[in-house]
């Protein structure tokens, strides 16, 4: 067996790094503004801090990223060091590995200078268990240019014991100043925290560092947890600021250690920097712990799915619990974006559908009642019209802003938002046309009581077909799928009230002017008009220029 895990008794053992620039700079593209940086190294080493992070360095030159995505020896000359800081960077296994074998020609690109001239003194390797057996032979090459050289094995909450075993004997032949292991998804318990160190330690003898995400709020408690095991190198970030939920927090990491050190630390620049900056920028950025990170960890789903839909207007509430419900079923530890697309539309099953639009609609005019305060700012105008004109009133949702007795029907297609909204549907008189027969059990369930018109739909990219009794859409929007069912019932013109739209810079605006433009391009498509105000790319009038 290897080392006893034993309480750090000589606190001088724990080595403090702060990564704030790098796993931070997943929210701002590594854009941190250069007087920022330097009032960070300034802050965090007054706090007791042992090494800075400053970013990553990548060879990767697609889309704008900032200076701390590539973390160049002339950008670190830049800044002002105190002298008992090191500076470390990260890189990404998977960078150095063509066709899964490792590439020194790729490491000598990324590290033109050696600790003689550069200031970097650490370098950290992010790497997929799988990665380990080959990118761990960039050690050598890398203690040969004078660097200390740490390796982070992401994602081992989901290793087996057998795996773990085999990933220390690998560490156990290199020549590791770390060997770090990361809580990615945020979902580890002490009592797996416990049992990765046993596991690493059962071969890997030199020291071990925990890197803690905060999806269920466990990072800084798992991480004090790990010191009294013996681990002696912990990460942190200011306010926590890190991919998907963040990280443990810096400014509270550091009472902790300063304890242990017995010493006392000067707070005050630090929570002056957060103060002044880093809360502005959690408030743009989002990040921290919450249901939806919680919900992610606890069922190891990859913290990025949350974070990419938290920050994406397009997604709401029901989409997000959406999303984690359908990769809880189909697995979602690894992130990707194809992946988080098809979540998000789950209507992929050849459709099935037994209504027919056609029976209602034909040959009449239908307005659609959205969510937009043009409803409820026009309202009298809007009643008066239906009352006067008569056509098939179809409220999106629960909409209840017009006169119940208006309303012929109402639509929706999320499962979600039904199963949200299924007790004020269920004591609604009208019948809800929804893809019925592709539901889930639980929220046909819960709608037992509404008479359901059952419509088929299937969500498959760049596709747009109305039929008869289903349509084929690109995406699960209710707005898609009113359209087709109106288009298919043959309508005589779909009249649009409370599509109010989004600025121009909105993705929601850019969604739903692709909706309408891809419905206009197809022959057996219902005519729409707007009749309230709208930012849409529609034809338009006035609901009080149809009253005459």
């Amino acid at each position: 067996m290897g080392k006893s895990l034993n309480k750090i008794e000589n606190s001088s053992e724990i080595t403090f790094l702060d990564c704030t620039l790098r796993d931070g700079g997943y929210y701002n593209a590594w854009d941190f503004d250069h007087a920022l940086i330097q009032d960070y190294i300034a802050a965090v080493g007054a706090i007791g801090v042992d090494i800075v992070e400053l970013g990553l360095r990548t060879r990767q030159k697609k889309g704008f990223k900032g200076a701390c995505a590539y973390t160049t020896d002339d950008f670190i000359r830049t800044l002002e060091v105190p002298g008992d800081i090191e500076f470390g960077i990260m890189i990404n296994a998977s960078e150095i590995l063509v066709n899964g074998k490792y590439c020194e020609k790729i490491l000598k690109e990324l590290f033109p200078e050696d600790t003689e001239t550069s200031k970097v003194s650490l370098v950290r390797v992010a790497c997929h268990t799988y990665e380990l057996l080959e990118a761990i032979h960039a050690c050598k090459w890398l203690k040969s240019k004078g660097f200390r050289v740490g390796f982070n094995l992401m994602q081992v909450g989901e290793c087996s014991s057998e795996e773990l075993i085999s990933l220390a004997k690998i560490a156990s032949r290199y020549p590791l100043d770390v060997l770090y292991f990361a809580d990615s998804l945020g979902n580890m318990s002490p009592d797996k925290v416990l049992k990765v160190i046993e596991l690493l330690r059962t071969h890997w003898q030199g020291a071990c560092g925990i890197h803690a995400h905060d999806n269920m709020g466990l990072a800084l408690s798992n991480t004090l947890y790990s010191i009294n095991k013996g681990i002696t190198w912990v990460d942190s970030t200011v306010t926590g600021m890190g991919r998907g939920a963040g990280n443990v927090k810096t400014e509270l990491l550091a009472i902790e250690i300063a304890q242990l050190r017995r010493i006392k630390c000067n707070m005050t620049p630090l929570m002056t920097l957060i103060s002044s900056k880093f809360e502005a920028m959690k408030e743009e950025y989002r990040w921290g712990t919450n249901a939806f990170y919680y919900l992610s960890g606890k069922n190891s789903i990859h913290p990025s799915y949350v974070q990419e839909m938290m920050s994406d207007s397009r997604y709401n509430e029901e989409d997000l619990l959406a999303v984690i419900d359908h990769l809880c079923v189909e697995g979602g530890n690894q992130f990707s974006r194809s992946r988080l697309g098809k979540a998000r539309n789950f209507y992929s099953e050849e459709p099935k559908g037994n209504w027919h639009p056609v029976d209602l609609m034909k040959d009449k005019e239908v307005m659609l009642l959205g969510s937009g305060s043009g409803v409820s700012k026009h309202k009298i105008a809007i009643e008066a019209y239906i009352k006067k004109m008569k056509p098939i009133v179809i409220a999106l949702n629960a909409q209840s802003i017009i006169d119940e007795d208006l309303i012929d029907v109402r639509i929706a297609c999320h499962p979600v938002r039904l199963l949200a909204d299924c007790e004020i549907l269920a004591k609604l008189t009208q019948p809800l046309i929804t893809p019925a027969s592709m539901l889930p059990g639980d929220v046909l369930e819960a709608m037992s009581s509404i008479n359901l018109l059952d419509y088929g739909m299937s969500v498959q990219n760049e596709q747009h077909m109305y039929k008869d009794t289903y349509c084929v859409l690109p995406n699960s929007l209710v707005t898609s799928y009113a359209l087709a069912v109106a288009s298919s019932g043959k309508a005589k013109r779909v009249l649009l009230a409370g599509f109010d739209g989004y600025s121009s810079d909105d993705p929601r605006r850019i969604e739903n002017d692709a909706i309408f433009n891809k419905h206009h391009s197809i022959n057996s498509a219902a005519p729409l008009l707007a009749v309230t105000p709208t930012l849409y790319h529609l034809d338009s009038t006035s609901i009080y220029a149809l009253q005459h």
